[in-house]
């Protein structure tokens, strides 16, 4: 395959928008992300599971049952199943169906090989095979979409089984780095789609922008219906509650009439309104793995 090294740094090749399916031993649920695969040899990989992604959380469980772990991987599915594939969705909540209900048409799957994990039929290539729970391999560096690359460290491994494919198969990429980059767009399509999802749980949100300056979630600004004093501390707290915005860094709230996307009058009310004794709220959270700071 035509495996890309994006970046001078990049510890090798890396596969970088494979679809990762794993099924839960418990429940049977499956669950599907996008982590990259850096390419080791003919039949390993790395599997870039961070602590918080439900992949990891997967992989813990059969830890603890002592078994090795199926895994498969869809390269080349739909637009609409990909982007399911990295949706910041509820936990419980199927990404194949997401993306069926994206596509408003079910989404074809079809039984592998070599497990019984389901996956999306209209993909180019899968890659079937299973992860070792005992073992880990140093992984990295990637020039990642923060345009810094993300540090070594040690992660699980695939191992390659199986491979179907097309009978004349297109191999697909993406290229992160430095925003404005290919990925932002599917950032910029999760802020849109979640939107009406953050004002049924946020009534008094009106609008939000997550700057591409913020690599997807370092930064938010949020429009809000203010009602009474300290609401806008009430809407950050919540914000903070909710999933993978828990690695906000920044919320900046501004009133119902000023526009999150227009910096430049964001900026002017923010630096002439503000007194920073009374309105920077300061508080600890997690960070994302991938945080430069």
């Amino acid at each position: 395959m035509p495996i890309l090294k994006c970046w001078p740094g990049d510890g090798g090749k890396f596969i970088t928008l494979p679809l990762v399916i794993t099924k839960d031993p418990e429940t049977g649920a499956q669950n599907m992300g996008m982590y990259r695969l850096q390419v080791y040899d003919e039949k390993t990989t790395g599997m870039h599971w961070h602590l918080h992604k439900d992949g990891r959380e997967i992989y813990e469980k059969y830890k603890k049952l002592g078994k090795k772990m199926p895994v498969a991987v869809a390269l080349g599915c739909d637009p609409a199943t990909i982007y399911a594939s990295t949706a910041p969705l509820p936990k419980g909540i199927d990404e194949m169906m997401f993306a069926g209900f994206l596509r408003k048409a079910p989404l074809e799957l079809v039984k592998c090989k070599t497990s019984d994990i389901y996956v999306p039929a209209n993909a180019e290539f899968i890659l079937e095979g299973y992860v070792d729970i005992d073992e880990l391999r140093e992984e990295g560096p990637f020039g990642d979409h923060t345009g810094y690359y993300s540090i070594k460290d040690f992660y699980p491994v695939f191992h390659l089984t199986c491979i179907t494919r097309k009978k004349n198969p297109i191999y697909p990429a993406t290229v992160v780095g430095k925003p404005p980059m290919e990925d932002c767009f599917l950032g910029k399509a999760t802020e849109r789609i979640f939107l009406p999802f953050l004002k049924i749980l946020c009534l008094e949100i009106v609008d939000i922008n997550f700057p591409l300056e913020g690599v997807f979630h370092n930064c938010v600004i949020v429009s809000i219906k203010k009602r009474f004093p300290g609401h806008a501390k009430k809407v950050m707290h919540a914000l903070w509650g909710i999933g993978q915005m828990m690695y906000t860094k920044i919320i900046i709230v501004v009133d119902e009439h000023v526009d999150p996307t227009d910096l430049s009058t964001v900026a002017w009310k923010v630096f002439n309104n503000v007194d920073p004794k009374r309105d920077v709220v300061i508080v600890d959270g997690p960070l994302d793995v991938l945080d430069l700071a």
